[in-house]
């Protein structure tokens, strides 16, 4: 099984890859309109966003809504084998794997966001994600598991149509997303 989560992982990545920059700027724009739809925006929230890699659809005209609209925006940060989310500032460092992160700045859990906002490398109708396979998100999110009343953080899958297959294999130790969010969709 993990040879055929891998193919699947190297397919995806090489269809988002192969997208035109052209189309990418289309794209991202008509993913901030979905995301609107979908998010009650209020300037007391604490939102988690990621800076695009490896062909990722691009967030920045999400960031810079959320920035009008005054919202404390946070990035991931590599803490051991889970994630933090530390406010975006001025200044940012490379992670291991060469994302830039910021530093010197306000870092939170993933309990006090309430929103975040994440990548991923495949999805399908039953907003069952596939990442990287690092299982960053999953460890830091595995809390949201175990609470049936929970509401925060909301989680929002972003990514590009051709993203989607038909049905992934989800895992015990695999999160659920609230939703997952295309340019042309929202699951």
């Amino acid at each position: 099984m993990p040879l055929i989560m891998k193919a699947l992982r190297h397919s995806l990545r090489q269809k988002r890859c192969a997208i035109k920059s052209s189309d990418r700027e289309k794209l991202a724009k008509r993913l901030l309109l979905q995301v609107q739809k979908l998010a009650n925006f209020h300037n007391r929230q604490k939102v988690a966003i990621y800076l695009p890699n490896d062909g990722e659809i691009d967030t920045k005209y999400i960031q810079n809504f959320l920035k009008k609209m005054q919202i404390s925006t946070y990035l991931p940060i590599l803490v051991g084998k889970r994630l933090k989310f530390a406010k975006i500032g001025k200044n940012f460092r490379k992670n291991r794997y060469g994302i830039d992160e910021p530093v010197f700045t306000h870092i939170l859990s993933a309990k006090r966001m309430n929103i975040i906002f994440m990548p991923l490398v495949g999805f399908d109708k039953h907003r069952n994600r596939i990442g990287m396979g690092g299982g960053f998100y999953d460890r830091t999110l595995s809390f949201k598991k175990h609470q049936k009343t929970f509401k925060n953080p909301k989680l929002y899958g972003l990514a590009f149509d051709c993203q989607r297959v038909e049905k992934l294999d989800a895992k015990p130790w695999d999160v659920q997303l609230d939703r997952i969010i295309t340019p042309s969709e929202i699951y």
